[in-house]
């Protein structure tokens, strides 16, 4: 970055990407111009540390950047919205080297190639570690979808998997290989370590939604499964009861049987899944991608076949 320089190395990231209809003035003024056709927009913002949100020795430049869209255009989503632009911000030290930024910006490009959107502009300064944030914009096509409508009756479910991030660092966390976890398959293995590195959001199970779905709250897994339903049931004032046997994935068992642990636990507090967890009105159809999992009841707090989980609910940032 140092014989690079700033200007240099925006101008070469930006070569040659194209901006979605969103973004009418993108990179290289002193501020971008985004659209709002139906005049509001959905924005949120995330930030990544080196060593707190990734590993330089885990995960690669590419991985990283894709992480960093998809955990924001995720949110997006699941507010009833389209992602279309994204702002960043990147913070790194002098000696970080510009193919390592390059591969940030690759990776970045391709999230946006599944979730729609361009980057809009952004930010570049030298700080001790790497730091990413993402400041993330979105079209409203539907009334917001928040986490405060669920009602009892109503259908928990859930598009996209559990538990499979949450293996995947497992794996990374114990130092551990395809010859230390013998008898595993090592397609297994590889599934869980890519999901932790690059999280696959479905978008599509919520933007092909129909207008008039029954769909009442609605969030994105990123903490994990207890702590994100635990917002909707405060937010709404109710409580929701967990199946376990509808969340039980067999394919994740023999990981777990090599790692020691309960699969479950990764299911309900592993976090990073970006998943996405809903309520529906009780009485109707859920729609093509989602799979119930639990009720909504009347009460307070988050249950597993009737009885409060003891142990982890997810991730907490200054826990």
């Amino acid at each position: 970055m140092a014989d690079v320089g700033e200007f240099a190395l925006i101008a070469r990231i930006n070569a040659g990407r194209p901006l979605s209809p969103g973004v009418l003035l993108g990179p290289g003024d002193d501020a971008a111009v985004v659209a709002a056709p139906t005049g509001r927009f959905v924005v949120t913002t995330d930030m990544l540390v080196q060593d707190r949100h990734f590993r330089l020795d885990w995960s690669s430049a590419v991985d990283i950047g894709r992480k960093a869209i998809a955990q924001n255009a995720a949110d997006v989503v699941a507010m009833g919205a389209r992602p279309s632009a994204f702002v960043v911000g990147l913070g790194c030290p002098s000696e970080t080297s510009a193919e390592f930024v390059t591969g940030l910006a690759d990776g970045m490009w391709a999230e946006i190639g599944r979730s729609g959107g361009s980057i809009a502009g952004g930010d570049m300064v030298r700080s001790p570690v790497v730091t990413i944030s993402v400041t993330a914009f979105g079209d409203p096509y539907r009334e917001p979808i928040p986490r405060s409508g669920a009602r009892p009756g109503d259908v928990v479910a859930v598009a996209g998997r559990l538990g499979w991030s949450g293996a995947g660092f497992a794996v990374l966390s114990a130092g551990l290989d395809a010859a230390a976890l013998a008898g595993v398959d090592a397609g297994l293995i590889a599934e869980a370590l890519a999901t932790h590195r690059v999280p696959q959001p479905p978008y599509d199970a919520v933007l092909e939604l129909p207008g008039d779905a029954p769909i009442t709250a609605l969030t994105d897994v990123s903490d994990g499964l207890l702590a994100d339903l635990g917002h909707i049931a405060e937010s709404s004032r109710v409580a929701i009861d967990l199946d376990a046997a509808a969340l039980r994935d067999p394919a994740l068992s023999p990981l777990a049987d090599a790692l020691g642990a309960d699969p479950l636990d990764w299911i309900l507090a592993g976090g990073e899944d970006h998943a996405f967890a809903a309520t529906f009105a009780g009485n109707a159809d859920l729609p093509a991608g989602w799979v119930p999992i639990g009720r909504v009841v009347e009460g307070a707090g988050v249950t597993l076949d009737g009885t409060p989980r003891i142990g982890p609910t997810g991730w907490e940032s200054f826990a």
